[in-house]
C-alpha cells in the first residue's frame, strides 16, 4: 500500500486522467458552468434560523446543523485568565472521506470541486464526501450525499484509514470528524463535479493558493505514507531527501506521547458552554456579532445560491475572522533529516483541550502591537523569514461551510543549526515526520493546522 501511494505521488499524468493542463482546465470549466452567489444579510432575514428568546443562542429550527452559543473559559496559567466568546456548537460527527481506486495501474483519489459559501474563490478541491450528519440525514430537505454509501455501508471496500480528528478548537466546541480513506474495486459512476486525481496531481495543487480545502488536507495527512519510504535519491526538490529520511526514522511514539500527556495533565483550563446573551465584550447588531475591540472574528449572516449542491439556495450564519492567520513550522536538517518544532497547543474548544500544534499558529495582527517578548514564541522567525529559508509559503482557506473567507498563510521556514540546538521554551519540542505519522492514526494528538502542514510537507518531496 505504501509503495502504491508513493507511486501515485510520483505520477503527474496518466492516459485516462491526463496531466496538469487537463486538471486546471477541468477546475476552470466546473467553476464557469456553476452559478454561485453569496450575499451578507441581516440576521432577521435568516430563513429557519433565529435567536432563542431565553438564551440568545442562534440556532436552526430543525435542531440540527449547528448553533452559535457562548463559551465561558477560565485558564489560571494563561496570559488571559478568563474570557467569554461565541463558539460553534455542533454535537455530531461528520464524514470526510476520500475514495481511492486503481486506474491505469496507478492508485487515484476521487475528489470533488465543491462550492462553499465561505470560500474566497468559490470552488476548491474537496474530499469525495464532505458532509455533516445533519446533511447526510437530509435535514435540509435536499438531495442525498453522493458516494456516501462507500463510507457508511460495511463491505463496500477496503478501509485504509478511519480516525476521529478535531477541528479548530478556537471556533468549534469539541467538534470531531471521521477522516476516512476507502479503496474500491467497483465501477464507480462519475458524477458532475467529481474527478479522479493522482496523488501527485493533488500535491501540485497544494503548492497553489486556495486550491485544496481544509477537509481534503486533514484526510490527506492520514494517508499511509510513513514508516518505510522511497530511497532519498529518488526524490526531487531540495527538501525531498531530508523529508524521506525523516519518515524513515524510528517513530519513538512513547516519548512524545508522554510529553503531550504531561501537558494535558498539567493544563488547568476549563471551558463550558454558556448562553450567548451572557458573553461579555461582544455586541450583537442587526448584521454582525463582534468583539468590542474589533479583533478575533465576527458572526455574520449570509444568503447563498449554488448549483451542484444538495440544496440550491439557503441562508446561514458564518464565522468571519478579522484578518489573515499565520500557521508555520520551523524546520531543521541539522541532524541529517527534517525535524519540525511542535508546540503543545491549548485551545478551549478542543475535545482534549491540549493537542500538538505547529510552531506558530495565530492571527499576527492581534500581537504585533505588543513588545516582541510578549508575542507568541517564534512568531517573528516565521513571519519575517525571506529568501532561501522559506521552503513553503502558500495561502490556504479554512473550512468554507462554517467560516467566511478564512485564510491562513502556511509557511515552512528552515532555521540555522544554532536555533535547532538552542534550548526550547516550555511547551515546545522538535520531532521527526515519522513521529507525527505515528500519531496521526490516533485521535487527540495533532490539531487540524498541524495536519494541514503535514499534508503540505509531503507535497514538497
Amino acid at each position: 500500500m505504501l509503495d502504491r501511494f508513493l507511486e501515485s505521488a510520483a505520477t503527474l499524468s496518466t492516459p485516462t486522467l491526463g496531466g496538469h493542463g487537463e486538471v486546471t482546465a477541468w477546475l476552470a470549466e466546473t467553476t464557469a458552468r456553476g452559478s454561485f452567489t453569496t450575499e451578507a444579510i441581516p440576521f432577521a432575514e435568516l430563513d429557519g434560523w433565529s435567536f432563542d428568546p431565553d438564551t440568545g443562542d442562534l440556532g436552526h429550527r430543525s435542531g440540527g446543523f449547528f448553533t452559535i452559543r457562548g463559551l465561558d473559559v477560565h485558564d489560571p496559567a494563561g496570559v488571559v485568565t478568563a474570557w467569554t466568546q461565541p463558539i460553534i456548537h455542533q454535537p455530531e460527527v461528520g464524514v470526510l472521506g476520500i475514495l481511492v481506486k486503481e486506474i491505469d495501474g496507478v492508485l487515484c483519489l476521487l475528489m470533488q470541486a465543491k462550492m462553499e459559501p465561505g470560500n474566497v474563490n468559490v470552488i476548491q478541491l474537496s474530499p469525495t464526501v464532505q458532509a455533516t450528519r445533519s446533511n447526510f440525514l437530509r435535514l435540509h430537505g435536499g438531495a442525498a450525499t453522493k458516494y456516501l454509501e462507500h463510507f457508511t455501508e460495511p463491505g463496500r471496500g477496503t478501509v485504509l484509514v478511519d480516525v476521529l480528528h478535531s477541528e479548530q478548537g478556537g471556533r468549534f466546541f469539541r467538534k470531531r470528524n471521521r477522516n476516512i480513506i476507502v479503496e474500491t474495486t467497483e465501477d464507480v459512476p462519475l458524477h458532475e463535479g467529481f474527478r479522479w486525481f493522482t496523488l501527485g496531481q493533488v500535491h501540485e495543487l497544494l503548492r497553489q493558493d486556495n486550491m485544496v480545502n481544509m477537509d481534503s488536507r486533514t484526510v490527506l495527512a492520514c494517508l499511509p505514507m510513513n514508516a518505510t519510504a522511497r530511497p532519498p535519491e529518488r526524490r526531487a526538490g531540495e527538501l525531498g531527501p531530508a523529508i524521506v529520511e525523516s519518515f524513515r526514522q524510528d517513530p519513538e511514539p512513547a516519548g512524545i506521547q508522554n510529553w503531550l500527556n504531561q501537558a494535558k495533565g498539567a493544563c488547568e483550563l476549563t471551558a463550558k458552554l454558556a448562553p450567548l446573551r451572557d458573553v461579555g465584550r461582544w455586541t450583537r447588531g442587526e448584521r454582525v456579532i463582534a468583539h468590542e475591540e474589533g479583533r478575533y472574528f465576527e458572526v455574520v449572516a449570509m444568503s447563498v445560491t449554488a448549483t451542484g449542491r444538495e440544496v440550491r439556495s439557503w441562508t446561514q450564519p458564518l464565522i468571519a475572522p478579522c484578518g489573515t492567520g499565520l500557521v508555520g513550522f520551523l524546520a531543521s536538517r541539522a541532524r541529517g533529516y527534517l525535524e519540525v518544532l511542535l508546540q503543545t497547543r491549548v485551545e478551549a474548544g478542543t475535545p482534549d483541550i491540549v493537542e500538538l500544534g505547529p510552531t506558530v499558529q495565530c492571527m499576527p495582527d492581534n500581537y504585533l502591537h505588543l513588545a516582541p517578548e510578549r508575542r507568541p514564541p517564534f512568531l517573528d522567525h516565521v513571519r519575517t523569514a525571506q529568501g532561501k529559508d522559506v521552503k513553503y509559503d502558500v495561502v490556504l482557506s479554512e473550512e468554507g461551510g462554517r467560516f467566511y473567507r478564512a485564510e491562513n498563510r502556511y509557511r515552512i521556514v528552515e532555521v540555522a543549526d544554532d536555533v535547532r540546538f538552542a534550548a526550547t521554551p516550555p511547551g515546545f519540542r522538535w520531532a521527526s515526520l515519522a513521529q507525527l505519522s505515528a500519531l496521526i492514526p490516533h485521535s487527540g494528538y495533532l490539531n487540524v493546522e498541524a495536519r494541514s502542514l503535514l499534508a503540505c510537507m509531503r507535497a514538497l518531496c
